[in-house]
């Protein structure tokens, strides 16, 4: 990684952070994989496998992005979270492995019957989703 962001735009129609960094790279991350992935303990846990898998943020908005030194940002979610660094290094690792984390993250919510929709109760969908009109 090169270093520093040099330029930091939030889209709030289509929920997405684009960062662009100091060696050419720019990627748009939507605020449900930042909220997912957030670097806090909250979400991260305190050691290995401690992980808490996040249930209904499709529709995560954010309210601010503030500062934090030279070397990170700290995110206000509208659903109350706002602890976690993000530091450059991290949002640059989440821009290159976006299209595997989010896999696993589909793949994790699968398997645990939970649903990336607000106020999701977490229990299995049925295969089609039935009558229940369930959008993907």
């Amino acid at each position: 990684m090169s270093g520093h962001p040099t330029e930091i735009k939030l889209h709030q129609q289509s929920r997405m952070l684009e960062i662009a960094f100091d060696d050419g790279a720019c990627y748009q991350l939507p605020y449900e994989f930042l909220r997912v992935y957030s670097p806090s303990a909250e979400v991260r846990g305190h050691g290995y496998g401690q992980g808490v898998l996040q249930l209904g943020k499709k529709n995560v908005g954010v309210l601010e992005v503030l500062p934090v030194g030279s070397y990170a940002m700290k995110i206000v979610f509208d659903d109350g979270h706002d602890s976690g660094l993000y530091t450059w290094e991290y949002l640059y690792n989440l821009g290159q492995n976006q299209a595997e984390m989010w896999q696993e993250y589909l793949e994790a919510l699968a398997a645990a019957g939970g649903s990336r929709e607000p106020g999701s109760a977490p229990e299995p969908m049925k295969a089609g989703c039935g009558s229940g009109g369930c959008s993907h």
